[in-house]
């Protein structure tokens, strides 16, 4: 694309082709995700703001700070994240952790026996809150001896400020029409025009930062890991690559849960054994 449309062109800050060619290089190679030309707009009404505080005039400029300036590129890069999520999104995955992984980790549990859970886009944090409702139940006597148990549930994310929500636990009040209500009578509370997650929980969940194209500062392995709805922005060789990864720390006889629309690609296709939508299994050895 050597011109933008000119709805584009013309805006309030000159903007052109090789602007958009140049940001949608940049955010591919630092996390992964895919701008097609379609995208141009969008990366223009997200990034304008930074481009005026700026003090810059033009695209191009902004082009050549982010590319000199890490920190700034980083602001960008966050700002073109998607952070779409809600409580209980795609049900079916709680259904089948309540019905069939919940029973075999509380027997684990009992036994004193570690689990490990690992919700790698948390965006956030209504995903893993969510999941940690359904964990800790509805009975407060029970949950408070799993709470006391050797669990751990991990929520990370590439974005600082959405991570930062969900460390605090509070979002709008019109969130609580997506909770069931045997959860929301006990894990939520009304705060004003905000409802709090109860503490039991907050205390249950760590949320890091972490790019799922990177390194990884993760030891040991999962009994469940979600990667749900963070594919669909990724090439083929990215997702084919994040998902041996994931699939790396899996532990046996542990599940992965993605979302609706994406698909196993890769050697990870052989490894897991798919027994639900979008749910897989890794056998054990």
């Amino acid at each position: 694309m050597t011109h933008l449309e000119p709805k584009i062109a013309n805006a309030e800050i000159p903007y052109t082709g090789r602007d958009f060619g140049a940001i949608s290089r940049m955010v591919h190679a630092h996390s992964g995700i895919c701008l097609p030309e379609g995208k141009a707009m969008l990366v223009y009404s997200r990034l304008a703001r930074h481009v005026r505080e700026a003090s810059l005039s033009n695209f191009s400029d902004y082009v050549e700070l982010i590319q000199k300036d890490a920190t700034e590129r980083a602001r960008a890069i966050e700002s073109l994240t998607t952070n779409h999520t809600k409580f209980f999104r795609e049900d079916h995955h709680f259904l089948h952790f309540e019905a069939e992984v919940r029973p075999a980790m509380l027997k684990r549990l009992a036994q004193r026996e570690r689990v490990r859970i690992w919700s790698s886009a948390a965006s956030s944090g209504e995903e893993i809150y969510s999941l940690a409702m359904v964990l800790l139940g509805t009975d407060r006597r029970e949950a408070k001896a799993i709470a006391n148990s050797d669990i751990a549930l991990l929520g990370t994310d590439l974005s600082e400020n959405v991570l930062s929500v969900g460390k605090a636990g509070r979002y709008p009040a019109v969130a609580a029409s997506d909770i069931p209500d045997k959860y929301l009578d006990l894990w939520a509370h009304r705060r004003g025009a905000q409802i709090e997650i109860d503490s039991t929980l907050r205390d249950l969940v760590r949320f890091r930062k972490l790019n799922l194209l990177n390194p990884w500062p993760i030891n040991g392995q999962f009994d469940l890991i979600l990667c749900r709805n963070v594919m669909i922005y990724f090439d083929d060789a990215t997702k084919e690559t994040l998902l041996s990864r994931l699939t790396d720390h899996l532990a046996p006889g542990g599940y992965l849960y993605i979302g609706h629309s994406e698909r196993l690609i890769g050697e990870c296709a052989s490894r897991l054994r798919s027994i639900g939508q979008t749910i897989y299994w890794k056998e054990p050895a």
